[in-house]
Protein backbone atom coordinates (compact mmCIF):
# COMPACT_ATOMS: atom_id res chain seq x y z
CA UNK A 1 0.00 0.00 0.00
CA UNK A 2 1.13 3.53 -0.50
CA UNK A 3 1.68 5.45 2.49
CA UNK A 4 -1.05 8.12 3.19
CA UNK A 5 -0.33 11.12 5.22
CA UNK A 6 -2.30 12.09 8.27
CA UNK A 7 -4.10 14.96 8.99
CA UNK A 8 -2.14 17.05 11.97
CA UNK A 9 -3.81 16.25 15.22
CA UNK A 10 -5.18 18.59 17.59
CA UNK A 11 -2.76 19.20 20.29
CA UNK A 12 -4.61 20.09 23.87
CA UNK A 13 -2.72 20.98 27.09
CA UNK A 14 -2.89 17.62 28.27
CA UNK A 15 -1.50 16.23 25.71
CA UNK A 16 1.31 18.31 24.30
CA UNK A 17 3.48 16.33 26.04
CA UNK A 18 3.22 13.23 24.53
CA UNK A 19 3.12 14.82 20.88
CA UNK A 20 6.15 16.63 21.78
CA UNK A 21 7.51 13.13 22.56
CA UNK A 22 6.56 11.89 19.43
CA UNK A 23 7.83 14.47 17.37
CA UNK A 24 11.39 12.92 18.81
CA UNK A 25 10.66 9.31 18.38
CA UNK A 26 9.40 8.24 21.87
CA UNK A 27 5.51 6.83 22.57
CA UNK A 28 4.57 8.43 26.16
CA UNK A 29 1.33 7.00 28.43
CA UNK A 30 -0.30 7.89 31.39
CA UNK A 31 0.14 5.97 34.11
CA UNK A 32 -2.25 6.42 37.44
CA UNK A 33 0.04 7.50 40.54
CA UNK A 34 -1.91 5.28 43.27
CA UNK A 35 -2.14 1.77 41.21
CA UNK A 36 0.62 2.45 38.25
CA UNK A 37 -1.90 1.13 35.74
CA UNK A 38 -1.09 2.93 32.47
CA UNK A 39 -3.81 4.25 30.08
CA UNK A 40 -4.46 6.31 27.04
CA UNK A 41 -5.71 8.67 25.80
CA UNK A 42 -3.88 11.21 28.18
CA UNK A 43 -5.22 12.49 30.56
CA UNK A 44 -4.60 15.25 33.91
CA UNK A 45 -6.74 12.49 36.13
CA UNK A 46 -6.63 8.42 36.41
CA UNK A 47 -9.72 6.62 34.88
CA UNK A 48 -9.25 3.86 37.82
CA UNK A 49 -9.36 6.50 40.61
CA UNK A 50 -9.53 9.74 39.59
CA UNK A 51 -6.62 10.95 41.14
CA UNK A 52 -3.24 12.26 39.83
CA UNK A 53 -0.81 10.88 36.79
CA UNK A 54 2.10 10.70 34.98
CA UNK A 55 3.84 10.08 32.18
CA UNK A 56 5.90 7.10 31.43
CA UNK A 57 7.76 5.69 28.03
CA UNK A 58 6.38 2.88 26.51
CA UNK A 59 8.23 0.25 24.68
CA UNK A 60 6.66 0.57 21.92
CA UNK A 61 5.93 -2.75 21.09
CA UNK A 62 1.98 -4.45 21.15
CA UNK A 63 -0.15 -6.84 19.52
CA UNK A 64 -2.75 -6.20 16.79
CA UNK A 65 -6.49 -6.54 18.47
CA UNK A 66 -8.55 -6.12 15.21
CA UNK A 67 -8.45 -4.33 12.30
CA UNK A 68 -9.72 -3.46 8.66
CA UNK A 69 -8.45 -2.46 5.49
CA UNK A 70 -9.87 0.08 3.78
CA UNK A 71 -9.10 -1.03 0.13
CA UNK A 72 -11.45 2.09 -1.57
CA UNK A 73 -9.31 4.75 -0.08
CA UNK A 74 -6.98 6.47 -2.34
CA UNK A 75 -4.38 5.35 -0.82
CA UNK A 76 -5.82 2.27 0.66
CA UNK A 77 -4.48 1.80 4.25
CA UNK A 78 -5.08 -0.37 7.31
CA UNK A 79 -6.67 0.83 10.98
CA UNK A 80 -6.15 -1.07 13.89
CA UNK A 81 -6.54 -1.27 17.67
CA UNK A 82 -2.92 -2.09 18.98
CA UNK A 83 -2.85 -3.80 22.64
CA UNK A 84 0.54 -2.08 24.36
CA UNK A 85 3.05 -4.34 26.05
CA UNK A 86 2.04 -1.76 29.08
CA UNK A 87 -1.82 -2.76 28.48
CA UNK A 88 -3.44 0.50 27.07
CA UNK A 89 -5.42 -0.38 23.62
CA UNK A 90 -5.03 2.33 21.29
CA UNK A 91 -6.86 3.07 17.54
CA UNK A 92 -3.74 3.52 15.21
CA UNK A 93 -2.97 2.53 11.38
CA UNK A 94 -0.93 -0.37 10.76
CA UNK A 95 1.78 -0.05 8.09
CA UNK A 96 2.13 -2.56 5.49
CA UNK A 97 2.26 -3.78 1.74
CA UNK A 98 1.32 -6.81 2.92
CA UNK A 99 -1.70 -6.68 4.39
CA UNK A 100 -2.66 -10.51 3.44
CA UNK A 101 -0.08 -11.48 6.43
CA UNK A 102 -2.13 -9.42 8.82
CA UNK A 103 -3.66 -11.30 11.50
CA UNK A 104 -5.33 -10.65 15.29
CA UNK A 105 -2.01 -11.54 17.97
CA UNK A 106 0.82 -10.32 15.48
CA UNK A 107 3.33 -8.49 16.89
CA UNK A 108 4.11 -5.13 16.08
CA UNK A 109 6.37 -1.76 16.76
CA UNK A 110 5.76 1.91 16.24
CA UNK A 111 7.41 3.79 14.14
CA UNK A 112 6.16 7.59 13.81
CA UNK A 113 5.00 9.24 10.42
CA UNK A 114 4.96 13.08 9.76
CA UNK A 115 1.57 14.36 9.36
CA UNK A 116 0.12 17.28 7.40
CA UNK A 117 1.56 19.57 9.63
CA UNK A 118 4.81 17.45 10.68
CA UNK A 119 3.70 16.38 13.75
CA UNK A 120 4.93 12.88 13.98
CA UNK A 121 1.90 10.59 14.87
CA UNK A 122 2.87 6.74 16.23
CA UNK A 123 1.55 4.39 13.68
CA UNK A 124 2.47 0.71 13.80
CA UNK A 125 4.22 -2.15 11.64
CA UNK A 126 4.18 -5.74 11.69
CA UNK A 127 7.44 -7.64 13.43
CA UNK A 128 9.40 -9.31 11.21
Amino acid sequence: MDQRTPTAPQAWPETEAFWSAANEGHLLLKKCAETGKAFFYPREHSPFTGGETEWMEACGKGTIYTFSVLPRAQPPYCIAYVTLAEGPTILTNILTDQVENLRIGLPVHVEFVASTSGQRIPMFVPDN
